[in-house]
């Protein structure tokens, strides 16, 4: 271990994602407010009550990942893996050629082994292997269950696989936290950093939800919007009237935290502050009044040292529930004050959809764009605004100084999650 209370910055991100293959395709979209959802084809979904989704599309993992492993993997953890690589290169850790799977082709690592940490935050993990499995049980009976689930089935599998890949001696490990795991994940990275236990840590979150399991399911709770498959652009309206509900998506992200001195290396942000809490209310409505919310953001605030008037921009979590940014404006009043409502504040979700336990990654990447870039993206589909009061960037994205960037993460069964990101300067 050593000194404490470092500083951890932000050097590589890699996205899989309804709205782009890669963290600038990602970013062009979202900024562009363009849509990522579409119609689910296919016979699974032709008897569902909802059959739109951020589906990911075009993906190839040919000569990125051993096709014997590749065979043995969900989708979700392919995702990961790319996503991983993507976020590694960025940092400068493997170069173009790096083939990875076998441990001597391994990358050298800036930074000991044993101080190189791998964080896997997910709602579920694979869950369609697990979903195969007991239809293969079913139909065929014990012996034709793959005893590759033991390995690869489960949600901290990608963890351990990653691991492997860049051999990385530190700890390894699954997050769940439903929707928050993202947030979660890259708090809990930050902290093994900034207190002295690792010099990196790599985050990867990750969801493949759309299958007519989770779908079912999310449809009988009344969470999702129903009723636009003429329009799956439109579906998902954060903080709109209309709103009915979020949209689910797929995907995968990475972000690779760093020790400030660890190495001399280009830093895209910093990962200031983090808090997270629990509403201990019900097992998937929010606390109407926001209390575990507000405090996670208050938490989180406190731990960056940054006051709610020096908060430039908020990437709410916004998925376009009723009860949820209802409750998330709740939370925002409280943690603000008065001067919330003429923070400029966005949506995302409005674009890529609901990617789950991967989402805290997801919008954390895009802060880190918005801080470079001085652009906050749009709110898409809200017209009809049922917080008028609140300074909601719709219409097209707007150009704005930002430095520092509060973005929230909140879950079924009440996990919450915030993160401060803040511009890199080499404040001392």
């Amino acid at each position: 271990m050593t000194d404490v209370n470092r500083r951890v910055a932000i050097t590589g991100m890699g996205a899989i994602t309804p709205s782009g293959l890669d963290v600038a395709s990602l970013w062009d979209s979202v900024v562009a407010g363009r849509s990522a959802i579409t119609t689910l084809d296919g016979p699974e979904f032709a008897d569902l009550p909802v059959r739109i989704g951020g589906q990911i599309i075009g993906f190839d993992a040919t000569g990125i990942i051993a096709p014997t492993l590749a065979r043995r993997l969900s989708p979700v953890q392919q995702w990961a893996i790319v996503a991983a690589d993507q976020a590694m290169r960025q940092a400068g850790v493997i170069d173009g050629a790096f083939p990875g799977s076998a441990p001597d082709q391994a990358p050298g690592l800036p930074w000991p082994r044993e101080r190189f940490a791998v964080i896997a935050a997910t709602g579920s993990g694979p869950i369609d292997a697990m979903q195969q499995a007991t239809r293969t049980l079913d139909a065929s009976g014990p012996r034709a269950v793959p005893i590759t689930l033991s390995v690869y089935g489960a949600p901290d599998a990608a963890a351990a696989i990653l691991a492997q890949r860049y051999r990385a001696f530190g700890p390894s490990q699954g997050v769940s936290a439903t929707c928050a795991s993202g947030a979660v994940g890259l708090g809990m990275g930050m902290r093994w950093i900034r207190h002295g236990y690792a010099d990196a840590v790599l985050v990867v979150g990750m969801e493949d939800c759309l299958n007519g399991v989770n779908l079912a399911s999310n449809a009988r709770l009344r969470a999702l919007a129903r009723d636009y498959e003429e329009d799956p652009a439109a579906a998902c309206r954060p903080f709109d009237r209309s709103r009915s509900g979020f949209v689910m998506a797929s995907g995968a992200a990475a972000i690779l935290l760093e020790a400030a001195d660890a190495r001399t290396v280009l830093s895209l942000a910093e990962l200031a502050g983090f808090g997270a809490s629990s509403d201990a209310y019900h097992a998937t409505a929010p606390d109407p009044g926001g209390r575990g919310a507000a405090q996670a953001i208050l938490e989180c605030l406190a731990d960056a040292d940054v006051a709610a008037v020096d908060v430039d921009h908020i990437n709410a979590h916004g998925t376009g529930t009723q009860l949820g940014d209802s409750a998330e404006i709740a939370a925002l009043r409280t943690a603000f004050g008065d001067c919330g409502p003429t923070i400029p504040l966005t949506a995302t979700k409005s674009c890529t959809g609901h990617l789950l336990g991967a989402s805290g990654v997801v919008e954390a990447i895009i802060a880190v764009h918005t801080l470079r870039n001085g652009v906050v993206p749009p709110t898409i589909n809200l017209t009809d605004p049922e917080f008028p009061d609140w300074d909601v960037v719709t219409g097209s994205a707007r150009n704005s100084a930002v430095r520092s960037v509060l973005s929230t993460s909140f879950g079924f069964g009440g996990h919450n999650g915030a993160l401060l990101l803040q511009e890199w300067n080499e404040k001392s």
